[in-house]
């Protein structure tokens, strides 16, 4: 009822690799994009850091609207939108997906995971390897788990090489 716009998704529909987060922010809900706000910037740093980019991944949310006050989404919020969700992953049929903080990732990944032990760590799930690091905004609050959230896209442009064949790292080498 408190939304502007509902936050579909973003990026390349035949993208290789999926970013899954917990919900629109603000700037989310006043531009109907995900990730534009301040985390959307800085996880586009992180992206540009190991060659990626918005042009070469998909990235959704578990809920499709903003939570009033920015709260987490309750378990009622994610399940009127998980469908849609699960329609996107099958249309786009991601090899990799990852996951951007612990709500998104227990929801769908591992209901125990616990972003500070087990960030970085590939499961597979339905034949998808999945990964769940640290979210964007967290790494605004805390900057010291930066170090390890790179740490965690390092891994994912190396898995990227290895199993990925159409996703095009950009090289920084020259």
């Amino acid at each position: 009822k408190t939304r502007i716009n509902v936050v579909f998704g973003d990026g390349n529909p035949n993208a290789e690799v999926m970013f899954i987060g917990e919900g629109p922010g603000q700037t989310e809900d006043e531009t109907g994009k995900p990730f534009v706000g301040r985390a959307g910037q800085l996880l586009d740093k992180m992206l540009a850091g190991v060659g990626l980019s918005r042009d070469n991944i998909y990235i959704a949310n578990i809920v499709k609207c903003r939570p009033p006050q920015n709260r987490d989404p309750l378990p009622a919020e994610q399940e009127a939108c998980i469908e849609w969700l699960r329609n996107q992953v099958s249309l786009i049929r991601p090899k990799i997906i990852v996951f951007l903080g612990r709500i998104s990732a227990m929801k769908l990944m591992k209901p125990d995971f616990k972003v500070t032990k087990e960030h970085g760590q590939f499961f597979e799930k339905n034949g998808v390897l999945m990964m769940g690091t640290f979210h964007p905004a967290a790494l605004l609050r805390s900057p010291g788990n930066k170090p390890d959230a790179f740490e965690d896209f390092r891994k994912l442009r190396d898995k990227i090489s290895e199993i990925c064949e159409n996703t095009e790292i950009e090289s920084f080498e020259n």
